[in-house]
């Protein structure tokens, strides 16, 4: 297969039936050629509205919660970005080929080597950060930037439009529905989450605190999904200055006296708690995590939701037997 060339992954149930296909002359249209939508798919966005016609197949996704769909749908992108906190691989949870094209963010996205992919869709959220950005790459092919005025989408209404885009809404249901019921499973052996607290930060070692403000946001759903809610105080500070994400001081660790506390030390180590007064005294459960899980809780995927889970799975347990004792 050549590179850069769209590949959609095959479940393991269906190999069989693909060998025997194989066998048969193609009664399809070929791989690389379009399949036009029964209806034009017409996406509202942060810069606009974009009409999709016809079933991609050069995708390039930029930022990691359309790599992480697409991959969940069984399709890989031509090209993707990585994030440069990532560990080197990317995130533990991608399995990405090696036909597919890396981006480096690291000075901006890089708007040359896009072009020179010849993608047939462009999807992002955050980094397609003004409207400039956007129209460059408008230029090249329909693209879908953030997709409302959230900070975070939620990723279950990013598989909803992948379905759509992809013409497979089946598949999309599926994957949802996966994802809901490892959540529900986890909720259901938990049952002393129910009720309880939440707070989602990191601390910019050398700087300030970032805390999750927003109810709405999709980084929030995981744990309200749970049966969580988000810390009180928080959540009042997010009304108060209409941000998604506070920023404070290392001195305001009353921020972060929730039953569970899911939090990164970014550019640093568990060392640099010391920064931050009276965090050793917070009375909850307080999961100190590693970057690809946070940033996967910060931007939630179908595959990174499940990843969290299991990483934080010890420490849920630790929060919901202390609520019940």
């Amino acid at each position: 297969m050549k590179p850069g060339r769209l590949l959609r992954r095959a479940a393991p149930a269906a190999v069989l039936a693909l060998a025997l296909a194989a066998c048969s002359p193609p009664e399809t249209e070929p791989e690389n050629q379009s399949r036009p939508l029964a209806e034009p798919v017409r996406v509202e966005h942060q810069f606009g509205t974009t009409e999709i016609d016809a079933v991609p197949q050069r995708i390039v996704a930029i930022d990691l919660q359309w790599t992480d769909i697409l991959q969940a749908m069984g399709v890989d992108p031509v090209g993707y970005t990585l994030d440069p906190g990532m560990p080197e691989g990317g995130p533990p949870w991608q399995d990405l080929p090696k036909s597919a094209e890396v981006l480096h963010v690291d000075d901006g996205l890089p708007i040359e080597q896009i072009a020179m992919l010849e993608p047939d869709l462009i999807l992002g959220t955050y980094s397609i950060a003004d409207q400039n950005t956007y129209d460059r790459l408008s230029e090249m092919a329909p693209t879908v930037a953030t997709l409302d005025e959230r900070q975070v989408t939620p990723w279950e209404d990013m598989v909803e439009l992948a379905g759509e885009i992809l013409d497979d809404p089946g598949t999309a249901e599926e994957v949802v529905d996966s994802v809901h019921r490892r959540v529900d499973e986890a909720a259901a052996d938990l049952p002393g989450l129910e009720g309880g607290t939440f707070a989602l930060a990191q601390y910019i070692v050398g700087d300030g605190m970032i805390i999750v403000a927003d109810e709405e946001d999709g980084s929030s759903v995981f744990f309200q999904r749970l049966g969580m809610e988000m810390y009180g105080p928080v959540r009042d500070r997010g009304q108060e200055t209409g941000r998604p994400r506070i920023e404070v001081s290392t001195e305001r660790s009353d921020l972060l006296r929730a039953d569970f506390v899911a939090f990164l030390v970014n550019g640093g180590d568990e060392d640099d708690l010391a920064d931050i007064p009276g965090f050793d005294d917070l009375p909850g459960t307080v999961a100190v995590l590693d970057y690809p899980t946070v940033a996967g809780l910060n931007t939630p995927t179908p595959l990174s939701v499940v990843h969290a889970l299991d990483a934080m799975r010890p420490h849920l347990e630790e929060a919901s037997q202390a609520a019940s004792a």
